[in-house]
């Protein structure tokens, strides 16, 4: 009886470390490797913050990294679209801790989580959380190196300006993080797919020359004046995309939702046109989904699968 036993122990015990050692990691990133101090090379760092505590309508972006994780393994190593494959060197350290309702503290984490990165010479790609996030990555790579940031032009893509001085009395908003980040004083922000907006956002950014902005009416009628100016950009670039970018058709599961948005295959596009450029930073945000298979998180995650397969 005892013999019987222990057979049936090691026969549990075999299938466990099998199916072990033989699993994909669902928290972390597909295709992507986990990070060993000691042993690394050159490449990109995929970081998650789940931190929503200034969402004014539909909260829930603390699950994003999460949710943009699992979408993640929807996607063959192959990117039929660009044929090329998921090659390129990319870490997942995992979650960056936040203090929720406390942006200031949760942003000096995300800060110098960013400069031990960049100490290792390791791209920071974010999966949020709330628009706030980009705050903290862009504030790092500024006091990093502030003569490339001077030059850097930051790519934002956004259903809204996000230019508010500040919303419901919060200087760190999801509303007003584009604010704070020009304030830091970037070469140029370029907004993509723009369709709600509050009219103080609008003056500031037509009282300023080096934003630029493309509505999604724009870009629905003529797109060529988007690609050329992207086409032209020979500095370094730093890319931020709110999910809600896309229309709600795609990607319901965000905090402000705006009709009106872009389709998945002009944001494949854009990341497309933005892929060969010198890129410093590239987040995705406003995924508030704990669902398996929300089209919102594989949308989300879609954009990080593809700025992978296109880097060499």
């Amino acid at each position: 009886m005892n013999n019987d036993i222990n057979i049936i122990i090691k026969k549990i015990f075999k299938w466990y470390f099998i199916m072990f050692f033989y699993a994909d990691n669902m928290m972390k990133f597909a295709f992507s490797e986990e990070f060993n101090d000691e042993e690394y090379e050159k490449g990109y760092s995929i970081m998650g913050v789940g931190f929503d505590s200034t969402t004014s309508y539909k909260s829930g972006a603390r699950y994003g990294p999460k949710s943009v994780r699992e979408a993640s393994y929807n996607f063959e190593q192959y990117n039929l679209r660009f044929d090329t494959s998921v090659t390129t060197v990319s870490y997942d350290i995992g979650d960056v801790q936040v203090i929720p309702g406390n942006y200031p503290e949760t942003g000096n984490m995300i800060y110098d989580t960013v400069n031990e990165l960049l100490d290792k010479n390791l791209t920071p790609i974010t999966i949020g959380g709330e628009h706030t996030v980009t705050y903290g990555i862009l504030k790092s790579l500024h006091d990093y190196d502030p003569e490339a940031f001077s030059n850097m032009v930051v790519v934002h893509l956004d259903a809204h300006f996000d230019m508010r001085d500040e919303y419901l009395g919060e200087k760190y908003s999801h509303a007003s993080v584009l604010r704070r980040v020009h304030e830091l004083n970037p070469k140029e922000i370029i907004q993509i797919g723009i369709r709600s907006a509050e009219y103080e956002e609008y003056e500031y950014v037509k009282a300023h020359d080096n934003i630029t902005y493309f509505s999604s009416h724009q870009l629905r009628q003529d797109p060529k004046g988007l690609f050329d100016k992207l086409k032209a950009i020979n500095s370094p670039v730093y890319i931020t995309v709110d999910i809600d970018v896309l229309d709600p058709a795609y990607a319901p599961s965000v905090g402000t939702p705006a009709p009106c948005g872009l389709t998945p295959m002009m944001l494949e596009d854009i990341i497309y046109a933005l892929s060969n450029k010198d890129v410093r930073g590239l987040d995705v945000v406003e995924v508030a989904s704990n669902e398996i298979g929300d089209v919102t998180s594989v949308n989300a995650a879609k954009v990080i699968y593809d700025f992978l397969s296109l880097q060499k």
